[in-house]
C-alpha cells in the first residue's frame, strides 16, 4: 500500500543544526516543499523573524530555550551536534557527546514541562554504530555497536532521542553516512590532496565507504517528514565503494593522477590524532529499506555525485 503524504498545509517543522552542513540544505528544501521552519540557535544575532523561517535562542550548555519555538510545531528534525571532523581532545569528545545527548534532553523536558504535543521526531544519527567489517552488509536491525568512541557516541545518542517515544511521539532516527557536499564533511579534506597531484587511498584502500550527497540526505529528512517515518533507517546512497574507488573517481573528475602509494595509517594518526579511524573504518551500509519506503536517489551512483559538487 502506498503511504499517504502528510498534508503540507501550514505544516511547521522545528529544526535543530539549521545552520550546519545538512540543516542548511533541509531547511531549503522545506521552504521548496511549502513546509514553514521554526530553527534553534545559539546565536542571539542570528533569529531570524521571517514567516516562514523563525528564529529561537537556546544555549543548552545553561538549560536555557525559549519553549515558544514548540508553538504550532508538529514536527521536530533534530541535526544538532558538534562536527566529527575535529580533533578529538578529551574535552572535545565529551563535546562531541553532550551535544547530542544534552540537546535531545533539554527538548524533551522542555515540551513535558510546556505540554506541547509534538507527533514526530526525525533525528540525525550515524553509521558509526556499526561495527568496522570489510564483509558485513549493515542493514537497520543489526544490533551490534561498534567497540569505537563513535559507536558508544551513537549508541547514547540513539537512547537519548528514543525518550521522546515516552511524550507519545513517533521517533525516526537517520543513520548518516559519509557526506558528500562542496563546503564540508570530509570530501574537501579527502580531496585536498588529489587537487595538488599528492593524492592517494588510505591504508588498504578497501575499507568500505557509504556515502550520500547532502541534496538526497536533506531530501530523505524530509522525505521521513511527510511520510511520517518511525524507526531507524540508513542515510546512505545504494551504492557504497571502496576508499579506493572513492579517491580514484575524485582524481578522475578532478583530471588529476594518483601517483603516491597509499598512505600508511600511522602517518594519518601523527596528522590527525585519534580521529584518524574516520578513514580508515569500513561500513558498507544497505539503503534497501529506505528505497522500500519509495525514496528516490538523485544520485544513486557515485561520479555523477562527484561531478555535481567537484
Amino acid at each position: 500500500k502506498k503511504k499517504k503524504k502528510k498534508k503540507k498545509q501550514k505544516m511547521t517543522v522545528l529544526i535543530t543544526g539549521a545552520t550546519g552542513l545538512i540543516g542548511q540544505e533541509i531547511v531549503k528544501q522545506c521552504h521548496a516543499e511549502g513546509i514553514k521552519v521554526n530553527y534553534l540557535t545559539t546565536s542571539k544575532s542570528k533569529l531570524s523573524t521571517e514567516t516562514n523561517y523563525k528564529g529561537f535562542y537556546w544555549n543548552p550548555k545553561e538549560n536555557l530555550i525559549d519553549h515558544k519555538c514548540f508553538e504550532g510545531v508538529t514536527t521536530i528534525i533534530n541535526m544538532v551536534g558538534a562536527s566529527i571532523s575535529k580533533r578529538w581532545t578529551d574535552d572535545y569528545k565529551k563535546e562531541i557527546l553532550e551535544s547530542r545527548t544534552k540537546t535531545a534532553q533539554l527538548l524533551s523536558n522542555t515540551i513535558k514541562t510546556h505540554n506541547y504535543k509534538i507527533d514526530q521526531v526525525v533525528s540525525a544519527s550515524a553509521i558509526g554504530i556499526y561495527p568496522t567489517s570489510l564483509v558485513n552488509y549493515y542493514e537497520e536491525d543489526n544490533t551490534e555497536v561498534s567497540e569505537s568512541f563513535l559507536g558508544k557516541v551513537v549508541y547514547q545518542w540513539e537512547a537519548a532521542v528514543d525518550d521522546f517515544k515516552a511524550l507519545g511521539c513517533k521517533v525516526a532516527k537517520i543513520r548518516i553516512g559519509l557526506v558528500l557536499a562542496k563546503d564540508g564533511g570530509a570530501l574537501p579534506e579527502i580531496v585536498k590532496p588529489i587537487k595538488y597531484g599528492a593524492g592517494a587511498a588510505f591504508g588498504s584502500g578497501k575499507q568500505w565507504q557509504s556515502w550520500i550527497h547532502v541534496k538526497d540526505l536533506a531530501s530523505l529528512f524530509v522525505f521521513a517528514v511527510q511520510n511520517n517515518f518511525e524507526g531507524i533507517y540508513n542515510g546512505v546512497a545504494p551504492n557504497p565503494v571502496s576508499n579506493k574507488e572513492l579517491t580514484k573517481a575524485a582524481a578522475s573528475v578532478l583530471k588529476r593522477p594518483l601517483i603516491l602509494p597509499n598512505i600508511p595509517k600511522f602517518a594519518m594518526k601523527l596528522v590527525l590524532g585519534e580521529m584518524h579511524i574516520l578513514l580508515f573504518e569500513s561500513q558498507r551500509v544497505s539503503s534497501q529499506k529506505t528505497e522500500a519506503e519509495g525514496f528516490h536517489f538523485k544520485y544513486a551512483n557515485l561520479r555523477p555525485a562527484l561531478e555535481d559538487i567537484l
